[in-house]
């Protein structure tokens, strides 16, 4: 059976890092929807799709 995910039996460090990350993860995707509005490059829209996915898996608490 398997157990649910707890972010308590997390190392300290790392519950403080996902802490940081989950709070400046929308700003810099919004940052980066405009840079990408502005100047599309195949780069940008990669880091924007990669922070969005990083973003849901956080917000979701996957990882």
């Amino acid at each position: 059976m398997k157990r649910g995910y707890n972010p308590y039996l997390l190392p300290d460090w790392l519950r403080r890092t996902r802490f940081y990350v989950k709070g400046i993860i929308i700003p810099i995707g919004c940052f980066q929807l405009v840079r990408v509005l502005i100047v599309p490059t195949t780069w940008d829209f990669i880091l924007l799709v990669f922070l969005a996915f990083l973003g849901f898996l956080l917000f979701k608490d996957i990882i």
